[in-house]
This record gives structure tokens, C-alpha cells and sequence, in this order.
């Protein structure tokens, strides 16, 4: 069995992150004589072995990376049996008489991230159908840039899904009038709900309710109030101790922006850089081919000075954390510029990227994306969190391979990154989580009619919104910022865009789904276990997962019961549970379903 001597021991997971220039020491347990042990990396693509020193119990290792970057490495075993190997992909590792996939060592350059961030729950708004508090605004405006917008007068219709007005196909251009006085007279729900920080998909002018399709950066879409209404939201939101964060889409811009109508109607503007023309004016590099986008040039001086200046303007209103929306499309360096600008700002503000896979060893762009090495994001959107979630209470794995996934990711992220990470189950991109976790079948087995159709029957329903009530005490109970899609936390349903992006239905509310979500607000905010504590996996198998945070003289558990069969755990002081009987003073049984927190 192998064992770091360095480990980060909050998580009880082998040290998979280190810094660079820091010895590690590696030990791996063995009570045999007759084999020779040894190490072998592979470092910037080249194999370095390393002899180990015999001590009491095992053998011992020490290695000192140089650089920032991916460490690979198993353990050769030569012995009487002949060569063995020894590796895992996380956790304790496997003997194995083939070459096996490699353990994984991150290595970083010395960085921080805010702790404001770590401690805090983050609540997603759709902007457009969050809250409308009267008249839709900025009609008029909408109409003289990109001719009249389609009106949605009820907001309990559904959004557009199919093309009009002799389009080929749907375009996202219906509007139900949400806007930021909206969020703004909500802010008291929001704290209501622990809420320390709101995302806000795009609110920069543009032709469609998504915004991500930009016209001009310098300027809030009067349909959600403009800039006075992005500047009083802010002000206001401070109040309450909220801070705010953007959707940065900077990869590429509208074709009807102002950067993009100057780059096409004058070959001598600094904006003509900023895009790949193959004929000009009129044919161009796009996002993912839809003309309506066209890409930038990220790495152009003067585009990247211009994205600073636009930083600089919102950090004048308090703002100074930002998602940046498809973060592997953009260029490492420009990235690092983000990064760097931002910081000089406000180092507390937080730059968060899309990522869809583990950012540590993420490949595009032609090589291994270097997101967590120091110089780039503060943390990303944990889409691999949400699967694994996912996966364990729709029956797809059990509570082994959700406690492996997890500790996969505890053991390859940088311990300042892994705790700021975007914890979600829902957001703009994705099934609703409860329509999810109710067993709606994969999106692309429906057409766009059933999928806007579609609603679980009753049964479906009670089973999912079981698993999504434990699925969101986990959800609150790990390390990382928890992540809340405008809601969800009353039970919204909806198959991916546009249907997950329905409004809010003020006023018909599920008001158990809204105390749940209220009261693990609360505990998150009272219970520093919960945001500061170690974690520990105490059970993981038979579809059930167990884990213990403590901090200080503290201590919580969290049991989590996917299993067909109760369980019988020790009673404490329950915080909070759902499918419990008590059977004994000292015993209680959590059924099916079911998720207790408990402390002591």
C-alpha cells in the first residue's frame, strides 16, 4: 500500500498537488525484503526513476518538482514474482503484472484564492426570467438597434422553441421582461437563502435573452435597466453582503456588435484585428460555425486591453468577479492577462471558468490547458460534481465509485483551488436538476416537441424530488462553493435550452423544497465544519455514502441512504434528515431515499 509522508490532510486523500520546489516524500508500505521498489515518473514527457531508501514498514521516496505542471508516476516492484507495478488512479492504488494507468501529481506555483469565495453560496440568475416587477423596459431601444422584440405578455408562458417568422432556426429573440430592479427587490429572498454571491448570466446589450451574443460590452442591456439599474443592484446587494459576478464572454462577440460593424466597415480600425477574415468583410472565422458569432482574436494587444478597460468600468460599480464562458477556447496567456488585471483591481475578486471536464489535465487548444498552475483561474464550474452526482442517486454507480470520483478530484486540484469550487447541479446548460434526478430520458432521444412536453409522471416526480433533496445535502455538506440555479430550489422543471430557463413562478412555490433549501443555508452558514472542516469517507459501498467534517472540536456526519434496504446508524444531535425513524435512544433508522446530518 502506498502513503504520501506529505499529504493535505484535511481530505485524507493522497498529497496529489504540491507546489513547485517542494519536496514530497512517498512511502509505500511493505513488509517484503526481496523486492527492489522503484519509482518512475514521467516528467514534461520524459521518464525519471528514482531509488527508494528502505525504512521501517516500507520504502521511501523523495522528489522535488521544478515547475509548475503534471507528474506522472507509478511504482515498479522487481521482485521474485518478476516486474509488477503498482498505481491507481486515486486513493489506495492495485498491484498489477501489465503497465497500468499512472497516479497523477499537479504541481503549482505558489498562489491564493479569496476565502470570501470559499465560505459563500453562489445563486445563478437567468436574467430575462428571473423577475419582472412591472412594465418590460427598453423597447423602444431594442426596437432601433435590432428591430422589434418578441413579447411574451403572460410570464407563465413558455419560452419559444421553434423557428418564426419564416426563420430556418429558432433563435432565442422572445422576451418575457425580467430585469435587474427584479433581482434587486429579490435580494431579500435571496439572503433569505444564505446567498453570498449572485452569478448573472450576460446583461451586455444585445439581440437575444441569453446575451451571449454581445453588441457592446460598455453597455447593460436597457431591457434590464441599463447601467443605472446595474449600479443600484450592486449598491444594493452590498447591503445585504452579496457580491455579484459576470459572465465574461470574450472568445467571440455578435455580428451585429459595434466592435464587429467597425471592424467590417473600416480595414483601418484597431476593432479589423480583432477577427480572422478570410474574404473581407464578409466571410469570417465564427464561433462553432453560426455566423451571428464571429470569433476574436483574444491575443490582439488592443483586444486585451480593451476586455481590461471593460473590467475596470464594472469594477467602478463593486464588481469584480467574473465567469468567463467557454474558458477552454480561450488562450492561456490571454487568461493569465484576465487574471493578472483583475487581481490588480481587487484581489478578492474571483475569476471562475467554464470547464467541462477536470481542469487539472483538460487538453484544447493544442496542448494541456494550464488553469490551475498559478496563473490563470481561481477555480471552475464543477460539471464533474454534478455527474457524479448524478450517476450515484440515479443508480449508474454506487457509493464507492461517488466517493472515488470525489477523491479524485480532492486529490488533483491544488487544495485553494479545490475549495473554491463551483459545486452546481443546475445551471443555464443542463437538464433541470429534479427533472434529472426523476429519470427524464437523454435529451437526444426526444424531439424538441416532447422534450418541451415532457413532465415526469407523479411517481417519477416524488422518487426524483427524494433524491434531489439528499442529492443537494451533499451538495451543501462538501467543500466548495455550493451553487444554486435560480429555481431550483423550488422544484423547477425543464429539459435543456430553452426549456430549463422558464421563469421563476412567483407564488406557487414548493414550500418543503424551499425550507430545505432555506435550512441548509443556515447550517452552511453556522456550522464552520461545513465550509473550513476535513473530510472523511467513513462508509462508501452498497449504494450508500458516509462522510464525517470537522473542524476543531466540531464534528458532523452526513449519511446518505440510495440503498433499497434502511440502515441503522447512531443517533445524535440531528440537524437535519429526511426518511428517519427513531428505533432506539441511541439508534435511528434512515429509510430509502433518505439523508441524515448529524453532530457529534
Amino acid at each position: 500500500m502506498m502513503k504520501f509522508d506529505q499529504r493535505y490532510e484535511k481530505y485524507k486523500a493522497p498529497f496529489g498537488a504540491v507546489e513547485a520546489g517542494s519536496s514530497v516524500r512517498f512511502f509505500m508500505e511493505t513488509d517484503r525484503d526481496d523486492s527492489k521498489i522503484t519509482l518512475r515518473l514521467w516528467v514534461d514527457g520524459k521518464e525519471e526513476l528514482i531509488s527508494g531508501a528502505r525504512e521501517e514498514g516500507g520504502v521511501s521516496f523523495t522528489y522535488t518538482p521544478a515547475h509548475s505542471g503534471i507528474v506522472w508516476y507509478y511504482f515498479l516492484i522487481d521482485g521474485p514474482e518478476g516486474r509488477r507495478y503498482y498505481s491507481g488512479l486515486e486513493g489506495e492504488g492495485s498491484i498489477y503484472t501489465e503497465q497500468p494507468d499512472s497516479y497523477q501529481l499537479t504541481v503549482y506555483d505558489h498562489y491564493e484564492t479569496p476565502d470570501w469565495f470559499k465560505n459563500t453560496i453562489v445563486y445563478q440568475i437567468f436574467p430575462d426570467r428571473f423577475r419582472r416587477p412591472g412594465e418590460i423596459l427598453g423597447i423602444e431601444e431594442h426596437t432601433r438597434l435590432f428591430g422589434t422584440p418578441r413579447l411574451h405578455e403572460s410570464w407563465s408562458d413558455s419560452p419559444d422553441y421553434l423557428p418564426v417568422n419564416g426563420q430556418r432556426y429558432y433563435v432565442p429573440e422572445d422576451f418575457f421582461g425580467g430585469n435587474l430592479y427584479g433581482v434587486k427587490e429579490k435580494l431579500p429572498y435571496l439572503k433569505s437563502l444564505g446567498v453570498g454571491c449572485i452569478y448573472l448570466n450576460p446583461i451586455f446589450l444585445s439581440s437575444t435573452n441569453h446575451r451571449y451574443n454581445t453588441a457592446d460590452y460598455m453597455t447593460v442591456d436597457p431591457m434590464l435597466g441599463g447601467d443605472r439599474a446595474l449600479a443600484e443592484l450592486a449598491a444594493a446587494a452590498k447591503e445585504y453582503g452579496i457580491r455579484l459576478m459576470l459572465d465574461g464572454v470574450f472568445s467571440h462577440t455578435g455580428s451585429e456588435s459595434v466592435y464587429f460593424k467597425e471592424a467590417q466597415s473600416n480595414p483601418h480600425s484597431p476593432c479589423r484585428e480583432w477577427y480572422d477574415f478570410t474574404e473581407y468583410p464578409d466571410k469570417y472565422r465564427c464561433w462553432w460555425g453560426f455566423e451571428t458569432l464571429p470569433e476574436v482574436k483574444e491575443l490582439t494587444p488592443s483586444y486585451m486591453e480593451f476586455i481590461g478597460g471593460v473590467m475596470e468600468k464594472y469594477a467602478k460599480m463593486g464588481i469584480t468577479s467574473w465567469r468567463l464562458d467557454v474558458a477552454d477556447e480561450l488562450p492561456d496567456g490571454f487568461i493569465e492577462f484576465l487574471r493578472k488585471r483583475l487581481k490588480s483591481i481587487d484581489p478578492e475578486g474571483v475569476l471562475l471558468g467554464e470547464v467541462w471536464e477536470e481542469a487539472t489535465n483538460k487538453h484544447s487548444m493544442g496542448g494541456r490547458r494550464k488553469y490551475v498552475d498559478g496563473h490563470e483561474l481561481d477555480s471552475v464550474m464543477d460539471y464533474p460534481f454534478r455527474r457524479l452526482l448524478m450517476d450515484f442517486f440515479l443508480g449508474r454507480i454506487d457509493g464507492e465509485g461517488l466517493a472515488r470520483g470525489l477523491l479524485r478530484l480532492m486529490e488533483n486540484y491544488p487544495p485553494q483551488f479545490y475549495e473554491s469550487l463551483l459545486n452546481l447541479m443546475g445551471s443555464h446548460d443542463v437538464v433541470r436538476a429534479i427533472t434529472a434526478l426523476a429519470g427524464a430520458p437523454d435529451r437526444d432521444s426526444l424531439t424538441r416537441e416532447q422534450q418541451a412536453a415532457y413532465s415526469p409522471t407523479i411517481e417519477q416526480l416524488k422518487a426524483g424530488r427524494k433524491r434531489f433533496m439528499a442529492a443537494a445535502a451533499v451538495q451543501y455538506m462538501m467543500p466548495g462553493a455550493p451553487c444554486l440555479y435560480y429555481g431550483d430550489e423550488i422544484g423547477m422543471q425543464g429539459y435543456r435550452d430553452p426549456f430549463n430557463r422558464r421563469t421563476y413562478p412567483w407564488g406557487r412555490e414548493d414550500p418543503e423544497l424551499l425550507a430545505h433549501f432555506r435550512r441548509l443555508g443556515q447550517l452552511r452558514k453556522a456550522c464552520d465544519a461545513l465550509r473550513l472542516g476535513d473530510i472523511q469517507f467513513f462508509q462508501a459501498e452498497d449504494r450508500r455514502l458516509g462522510f464525517t467534517r470537522r473542524y476543531g472540536g466540531s464534528v458532523l456526519k452526513i449519511y446518505c441512504n440510495r440503498c433499497g434496504d434502511p440502515w441503522d446508524i447512531p443517533a445524535g444531535k440531528i440537524l437535519m434528515g429526511h426518511n428517519l425513524q427513531t428505533v432506539a435512544p441511541d439508534w435511528l433508522t434512515l429509510a430509502p431515499k433518505g439523508f441524515c446530518i448529524v453532530e457529534g
